[in-house]
């Protein structure tokens, strides 16, 4: 194989650099271009010398060149037919061997290529990175290969060697070897390891597992139990006498810490250093057993951590200074004894140095108000950390509630910085004080203001700092401390704020809603300064989406009525200038009223100060809605209509018609009177507002129109004056329900008999007296005669009794009279006297109107029925349906009771309901099992009404069914953020509960009211239904279709700015994909939509292909000075031409070889007569051209008529090439010896410096 190496500019000078030394460059100027010598320019190829020989001194410049390793290997296995799983397919490349290897391409990224080799074996390459490689490997083996499977036995302790750390050894031997390696876990006891995978695999494996156990039966582990007293003398100061063995003999030795109470030393390594390092241990321990004694001190328990100092340091140190083991006891324990264990002529200087540090810290105390702690701290720990600075070794601890200081560390500097405290908590006192405050804590966060504002203005004035209790403390006690005269200010100041917010109220005002934003103001100007104009006052909007009219005023009493006043004052202005009317004028007649730049309507605007709406252009309205004070709004009315009476014919006409015809003459929404204008030419027909009284219709438009206009309005009020006779009643508001009757009966029956509608007074209606009769004149007359006989009849009063027994009285008189007073207002106001409590008669008077008597003993007499024939029923619904069964506050519960005339008793609630088997409504107990009283209903009144109540209390019960739903859909029937299912909840009034994602469920749960799931599910059904048609259309949208189109046509499609293709786009309604940059098909253009539109873009696609293969492309040579003259200016001229020819014009790229040639193309004919029309205009323009260069050539400078002539280039120079060294000479070109022509012989005159010539 040979090898080409590219020398670029860049790789050149990098190889210049490192040839040669500074001084080959000797004697060149620094400031001309270096020449580089023939040997830079042009290195010789190492020479193969004898073994050891050095290479030559140019060598070293190509192995600068350092070689670039592949990232990508190749390794080859071979799996022998004996051995291969799949070998039954009859045909190589078939069966489940290729789908195996895709498998693993896609897992591992490796790339295998199969081959069959001469002996039916499977040789497997595989390419890629060097794990990717291995990973391959292993699963072709696993897959691919039969498997075999072998044990190997080694030591139980070694395993752990062999699964390595994080079991990475293990993973890098499975992988090494292309085997699965089972180790038996810890609690096993086998010692057995299995290896399964090919066989040449499991050699491999067990030989690496058996080398890693022999490395580890060269190891020992011994363990050493001696006293623990002796282990610090064992270990040294510091660990030196320990580290010392280890480093001497190899081994390693772990001795438990102080704090852990063992006993065992274990030394681990090689067994010759284990033997060495056991002899050394035993060795100390006997000669320390031997030679030490111990002696015993108490020393107070505070004292013994300085003698153990950080870390155990102190210990260490007074063993290594004396040789003596301190033995503390643990700081657990209450113990203060101390042993100290070593030869008895050292105990004594290690006596002392305990005592000495034992003594080395003193702890003092400093007495100061705890309230005062934080200032002698300071603000971020300035105040003591000046101390701890200047005194490191001193601890200073402060307890919360405590009045004391503690102070730790050495004699002197716990002294000095006790001075030093004591110093700073004498000139606190002198200059600071606190006081504390009860105010009560409802007042706590209005003193502390929005974001702290009030409490920390108090602050930053009086330079105090005050202490709110949070609120679950639950305590009124407010601390102020600071400058004595600050915390007097302070506290006078909370207490007038305390006492203002006792004195404050709270005011309610109604404003209807539509008034805030205007009372606010753009920003909140408006509603700054009024806040600024009473600014004790807090005032309260409620938020927009409430819908709330209530706006709430706090502060002190006075401010708060003058705030009150003066908003009310604020609505009634805007009420007043809230007045609109709405007038109609004929669209073409807008413009002049607005007026030349809109002068005339903001003239009219400003004069009578309003607000003026004129309707869009494109709106069909012609209604002009002015806003202001109803005097203003009048003027701009009478304005705006003289302008249009100025403009047009326009007639004006008051027709008087009675206003009680006025909502019959308008029709629904407006239709009977719409009609009649639009009839008449669009007249305008305007009646008074409603509650006017106003009996005057304005007709406004056209004079013959308005006259038609009039007769027809005329003529359909005298229509409706026939039937529509009116007759006002004044009847007392006591007879109106004995009028209507009980369930509206009596006066169904008026109303029956007569024809005519009798209307009855509102509630909210001013004369709750009057009753309006409506009708034919005849039906009116008949239905009041019958009314007034009726009131006449009322009008005679009589007295009389019934007889009513005893027990029933109860039933009347309890709830304050309920029933009586029920009686009374249906009955004309009839009065039922029962007898006293204690007065034993069953007689009952009644008085009023002799029909209402009559009806009433009726009624009393019907309720008697009823208590007689009363039962009691008991309705059995589970407690937890009860809540859904009452409905909110009760209302459902109470329209039952209201509809069928019973009274409906429920269970006191029990708070540890059993579970209960409820299936859709309908309770499952078990067969013996009696309902619980917690789920019995009481239903009370006839037999046949309480059924029919148990029956709808029933009815009430939420039953749950299930709708299979395919899963797919569910997300589409949740919507964005649950959006869809919300919005079914609440149309339907059910619960929808959708199975989790993971369930891969299809029901969907549906609970609620009987009727009301029965609509849910026909919903929901129908939403399934509406989302599968839209997935069959989006599979149909998704047809796709591809068309093969030469790459070189792709841009004409495409069109300028893609205009051409987005055209076939939208009229096709289709998505048109070109190829991608480097994709394998680049003819191929992908449509997608529906099949038809689909094949409607392939169409004309290729009618657009069609013409352009018609084009032809013919090269026109036109001289390069006139291109620009022909291209015009920004391309006009030249777009102007192809437009004309309809051709395509490409004139060449500047710096062109061909810089004349321009290329047409289009169609045969056009291309013909446009490279005429171009040949033309460079006749044209080649006059000009040449024109131009003789008169420029006229003007030239003298100087610059002759050029000097340039010197030859250099082309590429060196310096020492062979051919310039004495004797010899650069080759002859032209010579044919030194350039034989092949075939013909030479003979050699000389050897030159080339070398031997060969043929």
């Amino acid at each position: 194989m040979s090898s080409v190496a590219v020398l670029t500019p860049e790789s050149f000078a990098e190889h210049r650099s490192g040839l040669r030394d500074e001084e080959t460059r000797g004697g060149v100027p620094e400031d001309e271009a270096y020449i580089p010598t023939y040997l830079e320019a042009f290195p010789p190829l190492p020479e193969k010398g004898a073994p050891g020989e050095k290479s030559s001194e140019f060598t070293g410049v190509w192995n600068k060149i350092r070689p670039i390793k592949s990232s990508v290997i190749t390794q080859v296995f071979h799996v022998p037919l004996e051995e291969r799983r799949y070998k039954d397919s009859s045909q190589f490349g078939e069966g489940d061997e290729p789908k195996v290897c895709v498998d693993i391409m896609q897992k591992t990224g490796a790339h295998i290529e199969l081959s069959l080799a001469k002996d039916q074996g499977l040789s497997i390459m595989v390419t890629g990175k060097l794990d990717s490689v291995m990973k391959a490997r292993k699963e072709i083996v696993a897959r691919l290969q039969t498997q075999a499977s072998a044990t190997v036995t080694i030591p139980k302790e070694h395993h752990r060697f062999v699964i390595g750390k994080s079991g990475e050894k293990l993973q890098e031997l499975e992988l090494k070897t292309a085997t699965k390696i089972n180790i038996p876990r810890p609690e096993d006891p086998s010692n057995q390891i299995k290896i399964t995978g090919t066989k040449e695999g499991i050699e491999k494996a067990r030989h690496e597992i058996l080398l890693i156990s022999a490395e580890q039966d060269k190891r020992a582990v011994e363990r050493l139990c001696l006293e623990k007293a002796f282990h610090p003398f064992i270990a040294g100061a510091f660990n030196k006498v320990v580290q010392e063995i280890m480093q001497e003999t190899g081994a390693r030795i772990n001795i438990p810490p102080p704090s852990v109470t063992k006993d065992e030393i274990i030394i681990t390594g090689e067994k010759e250093p284990v033997a060495q390092a056991l002899l050394r241990i035993r060795k100390i321990y006997e000669d320390k057993k031997r030679k030490t004694t111990t002696i015993s001190v108490e020393v107070k328990k505070s004292q013994h951590k300085y003698i153990i100092g950080p870390k155990g340091n102190t210990l260490q140190e007074i063993l290594d200074a004396t040789g003596v083991s301190v033995e503390m006891p643990p700081l657990e324990s209450s113990s203060e004894t101390i042993i100290l264990r070593g030869e008895p002529d050292k105990l004594g200087p290690a006596l002392t140095q305990v005592y000495a540090k034992a003594k080395s810290v003193m702890v003092a105390e400093v007495t100061a108000p705890a309230w005062l702690h934080r200032f002698i701290i300071g603000k971020k720990g300035q105040n003591i950390g000046r101390i701890t600075q200047q005194l490191p070794k001193v601890h200073i601890e402060f307890t919360d509630g405590d009045e004391k200081i503690t102070l730790e560390g050495p004699t002197e500097e716990v002294e000095l910085a006790q001075v030093q405290i004591q110093e700073i908590i004498r000139d606190l006192l002198g200059r600071m004080d606190y006081t504390e405050v009860l105010i009560d804590q409802r007042f706590h966060r209005h003193l502390i203001g929005k974001n702290g504002a009030n409490i920390n203005r108090i602050k930053e004035q009086h330079k105090v700092s005050v202490r709110i209790p949070p609120d679950n403390e639950k305590s009124n006690l407010i601390r102020i401390e600071g400058d004595p005269q600050g915390v007097q200010l302070a506290r006078k100041e909370l207490l007038e704020m305390a006492a203002r917010m006792e004195n404050e109220r709270t005011k309610d005002l109604i404003i209807e809603q539509r008034f805030h934003r205007t009372i606010i103001g753009q920003k909140g100007e408006k509603i700054k300064e009024i806040r600024d104009k009473f600014p004790e006052v807090i005032i309260n909007f409620p938020d927009p989406s409430q819908k709330s009219d209530i706006v709430q005023l706090r502060g002190p009493k006075n401010e708060v009525e003058k705030c009150a006043k003066y908003l009310q004052k604020v609505i009634a202005e805007l009420i007043e200038n809230s007045f609109s009317i709405p007038v109609p004028i004929f669209k073409q007649f807008h413009k002049n009223i607005i007026g030349k730049g809109g002068a005339n309507i903001k003239k009219i605007r400003e004069e009578t100060n309003t607000k003026i709406d004129l309707p869009t252009e494109n709106s069909n309205s012609e209604v002009i809605l002015i806003t202001g004070k109803k005097a203003n709004c009048e003027g701009a009315r009478d304005r705006i209509l003289a302008i249009q009476r100025e403009l047009a014919n326009i007639k004006e006409v008051d027709v008087s018609i009675p206003s009680k015809l006025h909502n019959s003459l308008i029709g629904a929404k407006g239709r009977l009177v719409r009609s009649i204008m639009e009839e008449c030419g669009g007249v305008h027909i305007h009646f008074p507002s409603e509650g006017s009284g106003s009996d005057k219709v304005t007709i406004r438009g056209p004079g013959e129109e308005v006259e038609k206009a009039k007769r027809q309005l005329l003529q359909l009020a005298e229509e409706k004056q026939i039937n529509n006779h009116l007759v006002e009643l004044h009847i007392k508001p006591e007879y109106h329900k004995f009028l209507i009757g009980r369930g509206g009966a009596n006066i169904r029956k008026v109303r029956d008999r007569t024809g005519a509608r009798i209307i009855f007074p509102t509630p909210d209606d001013k004369d709750q007296e009057l009753i309006t009769i409506v009708g034919k004149e005849d039906s009116v007359q008949q239905a009041q005669h019958e009314l007034e006989t009726l009131i006449r009849n009322l009008d005679n009063i009589v007295e009389d009794s019934m007889l009513v027994e005893p027990k029933y009285h109860r039933h009347f008189v309890a709830r304050r009279g309920h029933v009586l007073r029920e009686i009374a207002e249906e009955y004309g106001g009839v009065i039922v006297s029962f007898p006293r409590t204690g007065v034993q008669s069953d007689r009952v008077m009644l008085k009023g109107a002799k029909d209402c008597v009559e009806a009433a003993k009726r009624r009393v007499l019907e309720i008697i029925g009823d208590l007689e024939a009363q039962v009691v029923l008991e309705c059995v619904i589970p407690q937890r349906f009860h809540r859904v069964v009452m409905g909110a506050k009760g209302y459902r519960v109470q329209q039952i009771t209201r509809d069928h005339d019973v009274q409906i008793k429920f269970p006191e609630r029990d708070d540890n309901p059993e579970a209960q088997p409820q299936e859709n409504g309908e309770v499952s107990p078990e067969p013996d099992s009696t309902p619980r009283k917690c789920d019995i209903i009481l239903i009370s009144g006839r037999k046949e009404k309480c059924e029919s109540a148990r029956a709808a209390l029933l009815a009430l019960v939420p039953i749950t069914v299930d709708v299979d739903v395919p899963f797919d859909l569910h997300r589409y029937i949740i919507g964005q953020k649950g959006a869809g299912i919300r919005k079914m909840m609440e149309e339907y009034e059910v619960n929808i509960s959708v199975p989790q994602p993971e369930q891969q469920s299809d029901i969907i749960k549906i609970t609620g009211l009987v009727p009301n799931v029965e609509r849910a599910r026909t919903g929901l059904l129908e939403r399934v239904k509406e989302l599968q048609a839209e997935q069959e259309d989006r599979a149909l949208r998704n047809f796709k279709l591809t068309v093969s189109v030469e790459p070189k046509y792709h841009p004409k499609i495409i069109g300028k700015k893609g205009a051409v293709i987005s055209q076939i786009r939208k009229d096709h309604d289709v998505t048109v994909q070109f190829p991608d940059k480097g994709d394998e098909n680049q003819d191929l253009i992908t449509i997608t939509g529906y099949e038809k539109n689909a094949e409607g873009a392939r169409d004309a696609i290729l009618k657009i292909v069609a013409d352009l293969e018609e084009m032809v492309n013919e090269d026109v040579r036109l001289d390069h000075r006139v291109h620009a003259r022909i291209i015009g200016g920004r391309g006009k001229a030249i777009r102007k031409l192809m437009e004309e020819f309809r051709v395509d014009i490409r004139f060449p790229q500047p710096g062109s070889s061909d810089p004349d040639r321009v290329t047409v193309t289009g169609l045969p004919e056009n291309v013909d007569d446009a490279i005429d029309h171009l040949l033309n205009l460079e006749e044209e323009y080649m006059m000009d051209v040449v024109e131009t260069e003789t008169m420029a050539a006229y003007m030239k400078p003298p100087s610059r008529l002759e050029e000097e002539p340039r010197g030859p280039a250099k082309g590429f120079v060196v310096r020492d090439a062979p051919w310039n060294a004495s004797g010899n000479k650069a080759p002859d070109v032209s010579s044919a010896e030194e350039f034989p022509v092949f075939g013909t012989g030479v003979v050699p005159k000389q050897t030159s410096v080339w070398g031997p010539k060969k043929f």
